[in-house]
């Protein structure tokens, strides 16, 4: 695995590296030629509620490969000085590691989060679209906080799947916090929080159209089709975002 080449967002670390790069990565690692790959997205909102969640921000930090996942990222990051990789989400990673896997000839799956409805869908779907991997569990956990003996019971079960990679489906910054807080006692090549991804597979929730997603504007589609759960994300964490990049990084004060 090659050497991190990181920059500093709102004391945010996020990588440099390409998608193929990063896809190289984590066959290595599924081959035990590379060290571990917990993957993590950073977008405005995320980095925004790491400011004042200590866990979450620790969790970005203690991640292996943090990725600017919306044009907000790369284009503060620009303006700021601050050199990132190339805009990379979830459902990029995840769709160009699976394909790259499933070439390879073998490899097992996990998938952990959401509700039973999505993950059969998955599932389902899986056995067509990547017909040389096994997969080897999914789970849905209770609603709610979660017993330490119900935690325990869950990375049991994902242990003993012995999964080469385990995607992670929770909504931000919980999935990215149980990941931090597990992540030593799951025996894994690869743990990556893909939130949303579940449902865009499963086809539960439909992705914005190709050339949304190129130019940027996803976030508009996804505005659109729910403005009630997402309003807060683009209305306030957005503009909020970019005012603490602003004030700490190009006029220099303290964002705190």
């Amino acid at each position: 695995m090659a050497l991190r080449d990181l920059g500093i967002l709102l004391n945010v670390p996020i990588d440099s590296k390409s998608l193929h790069v990063s896809t190289q990565d984590a066959l290595q690692a599924i081959e035990h030629k590379a060290d571990r790959i917990v993957f993590v997205c950073a977008n405005p909102h995320s980095i925004v509620v790491a400011q004042s969640d200590p866990s979450f921000l620790k969790a970005f930090h203690q991640a292996t490969l943090v990725v600017p996942d919306g044009v907000g990222v790369t284009l503060m990051a620009r303006l700021a000085g601050v050199s990132v990789g190339p805009r990379i989400t979830g459902a990029d990673y995840f769709f160009s590691v699976m394909k790259a896997i499933n070439s390879r000839g073998h490899g097992r799956v996990f998938f952990f989060g959401s509700t039973v409805r999505v993950l059969d869908l998955v599932a389902k779907r899986f056995k067509t679209d990547f017909p040389s991997l096994t997969l080897c569990g999914t789970y849905s956990p209770p609603f709610g906080l979660w017993s330490r003996d119900e935690n325990a019971k869950m990375v049991a079960t994902i242990n003993q799947a012995q999964p080469d990679i385990l995607w992670v489906g929770m909504t931000a910054p919980k999935q990215e916090k149980w990941v931090e807080e597990n992540r030593h006692r799951l025996d894994v090549p690869i743990i990556a929080s893909v939130g949303a991804v579940f449902d865009f597979y499963a086809g539960t929730y439909e992705r914005a159209p190709d050339w949304m997603c190129r130019t940027g504007l996803e976030w508009a589609y996804r505005f659109i089709r729910e403005p009630r759960r997402m309003w807060k994300r683009y209305f306030i964490s957005s503009p909020k975002f970019i005012l603490l990049v602003v004030w700490s990084h190009i006029l220099g004060f303290d964002s705190k």
